[in-house]
This record gives C-alpha cells, structure tokens and sequence, in this order.
C-alpha cells in the first residue's frame, strides 16, 4: 500500500486542510511530496467550492526541508540532473505563493530550510511556542535559493543576511518579529487563532480576497519573483555541485546513517 504522504480535507464551508504526513521523517520533503504539494494546490486553486487553504504538518514538526534519502540521490549528480530537481522544488513554491486562494501555515512544530520557505510563501502563518526555525541551508554547503525570493521581501535584508548566512535557529518570538509569522499561539490556542482568520476570510467576498491578494503580489514585485525564481533554481544547482556542499552533505549523510 502506497503511504498517504499528504492528507487533503476539506469541509462544508470550503475550508481545505492540507498535511504534510511523513512524521518519521519531520515531514521533509521528497519527489513525491513535492509533486503531491503541487498537484494539490493546482486542484485546490482552481477549485470554485474551497475559500481558504490550512498547510499543516503531523507529528513533531511542520517540516524539515529535505529528506535525507532525497539529498542522497542528488549527490553526485550532474549539474543537469540538479537543475531538473531544484525547478520542481521551486515550481512547488511557487504554486503555493501563486495560488489564488487565501493560504494559512499552521505551525505546530519546527519548521527548517525548506520547511521555512513553505511559511513565506503562504499569505499567513500562525506558530505555536516553543517552536524552533532556521534557514539552515549553509551548514550543509548549499544556498536557500528557491526561498529567498519570497522570504527577503518577508523578513527584510538584515534578517536574511544573519539567519541565512549563518544557519542559526530561531525562535518563534523571533520569527514574529521579523515578520516571518503573524502571530504567536499556545499549542490550546492554535487552532482557535487559526479559526479567527479562516471566519474572516469567509466573511469576505471571495473574488475581492483574490484579486486583493493578486494586487498585493503585483505591488510587491511578484513578476519579477517568477522571472528570477527559474534563475536562483539553477543557482542552487550549480552550488550543490561543488567540492564543498558535496562534501558536507555526503559528511552529513554519513554521521546520520551511523546515529
């Protein structure tokens, strides 16, 4: 039986739940989540009967970037073959960020690398405390490429220099501040903040929501997102190639396999 990696609900208001379920693993990401991310939102998208869209995760963590098995495939191979793969990683983000639909991250636990750039390319993001974030991608000798196009505009220049140039984790209160998040809720609380934005995108007019949130990624640059995001994808792929993210990766790979 194949394993249920992304749960789909949607309710009789039009509310759609999306979760990310490959818990063992953090929910990180691999071909099939990614094309499932993106198969989903496609669908939900152009869906007239869904209002709003939650992205979630089950378990421990909202999600920790890369599979380490996905990571394995890739080291080693060609610059061509990393291409191919960093596009539909930055196809999935920008499928979210893109889709007409009102979305809300709802942080239940550590968001990570990839897992970050699910939350900046969603409209709102509510975490509970306690929960751990980072941009982690330079401790492995690669770039966070395919989301620093939607998180500089989010969190701004300074942020971006010192938690993506360094890899340090954050906190939530941290994340609220530099406007990764938008609010910070108890783990009792979460899904009651989350209920007040869904009740307020209901109670607006549905076509007024889209055409808000077109206006806004338009005032905000968002051509020039799609024009550079195919560019930053090759970037990542030519970093990922080199001596130094090929020997980190493989180094980590080979500490994890023995832990």
């Amino acid at each position: 039986m194949t394993e249920n990696i992304l749960l789909t609900q949607i309710d009789s208001r039009g509310v759609a739940t999306l979760t990310l379920n490959r818990p063992s693993v953090h929910n990180a990401f691999n071909d099939d989540l990614i094309a499932q991310i993106d198969d989903a939102f496609t669908k939900l998208g152009a869906d007239p009967k869904v209002r709003v869209i939650i992205l979630t995760g089950s378990g421990k963590s909202f999600c920790a970037g890369a599979d380490l098995n996905w990571m394995n495939s890739m080291v080693g191979a060609s610059e061509a073959e990393n291409v191919a793969d960093t596009t539909r990683l930055s196809d999935m983000f920008y499928k979210i960020y893109s889709c007409p639909k009102p979305t809300i991250a709802r942080i239940q636990g550590a968001a990570l690398a990839g897992g970050v750039g699910l939350i900046s390319v969603c409209d709102m993001a509510i975490s509970v405390e306690n929960v751990k974030f980072g941009i982690t991608e330079v401790k492995l000798g690669v770039i966070p490429a395919n989301i620093a196009i939607y998180l500089l505009p989010r969190i701004g220049i300074k942020a971006m220099q010192y938690y993506g140039m360094t890899g340090l984790i954050f906190t939530a209160s941290e994340a609220l501040k530099m406007n990764l998040i938008d609010e910070v809720s108890s783990v009792e609380g979460l899904d009651g903040s989350i209920a007040a934005i869904v009740n307020a995108f209901l109670d607006a007019a549905p076509l007024a929501v889209t055409e808000c949130k077109k206006l806004i990624q338009y005032l905000a640059g968002g051509a020039l997102i799609n024009e550079n995001r195919l560019e930053t994808a090759k970037w990542l792929a030519k970093v990922r190639i080199g001596d130094e993210a090929q020997g980190r990766m493989n180094a980590f790979l080979k500490n994890r396999s023995v832990s």
